[in-house]
């Protein structure tokens, strides 16, 4: 995969808001019967108000994961970090922006808002420490502590996994699963779609929805939905104290 600017330390932008800059990435192996959204959250978001203060804020970035193209995360840093000195009338005007600009580079519907509350981490059952060698069908399974690399940088990627299941899951099984990704070096919108499709292979005919909740680079975290079925259970929530 060639991309502008990931492994690029001298990288720069010089047209605040530029669209030019966002690199996109075709998504691969993509399947109909697969549905979900990716939540980027950038956390130092900057830019003028129209008295030319500068302001910061949170945005709320959602890609569908149906989308033919997602975009290259240090092209979207740069991206929204040089819309620190950049003027707009009004907020609604930062977001309209935004949500163009993305939505011509994947070529679907993204969304975009400025938070001030994350959703609340759902209750699940602890797989790092439970005794159970099955998990109850229905509650939320979490894993802590998950390990993949990046394909690009080779830096490591940490982040909760959050399963949602109709069905029992070995314990044992699942554990060893998801720490086999420690040294793989995958995106992580591919991690989750990895998972989805082993939940599957292993139990058919159950219902599943998988959630990474990855640690942020950057002042950015990129968290992954990918489910089996249309309606989604989890939000954007926010973990790790942060």
């Amino acid at each position: 995969m060639k991309t502008k600017f990931l492994g690029n330390n001298k990288a720069s932008i010089n047209s605040p808001g530029s669209s030019k800059i966002l690199d996109p990435i075709v998504r691969q192996n993509q399947s109909s019967a697969i549905s979900g959204v990716d939540y980027w959250n950038a956390y130092e978001f900057s830019f003028l108000d129209s008295n030319r203060h500068p302001l910061l804020k949170v945005v709320e970035i959602v890609i569908p994961a149906s989308s033919a193209r997602t975009v290259e995360s240090k092209s979207l840093k740069l991206y929204l970090n040089s819309f620190y000195k950049k003027k707009f009338e009004n907020e609604a005007d930062v977001l309209i922006k935004i949500t163009k600009d993305l939505s011509r580079l994947t070529k679907s519907e993204v969304k975009a808002k400025f938070i001030k509350k994350f959703s609340l981490e759902p209750k699940s059952l602890n797989l790092n420490k439970t005794a159970l060698k099955f998990t109850k069908p229905k509650l939320p399974i979490c894993f802590s502590g998950f390990r993949s690399i990046c394909p690009v940088t080779s830096q490591p990627d940490f982040a909760n996994i959050y399963i949602c299941t109709d069905q029992k899951i070995e314990v044992s099984w699942l554990k060893s699963y998801l720490i086999s990704f420690k040294e793989k070096g995958e995106f992580h919108e591919q991690c989750i779609e990895d998972m989805l499709h082993a939940l599957i292979d292993k139990y058919p005919d159950s219902s599943f929805e998988v959630c990474g909740r990855f640690m942020r680079r950057g002042g950015i975290d990129i968290n992954p939905i990918r489910s089996n079925k249309k309606t989604l259970i989890f939000k954007n929530f926010r973990v790790f104290n942060q």
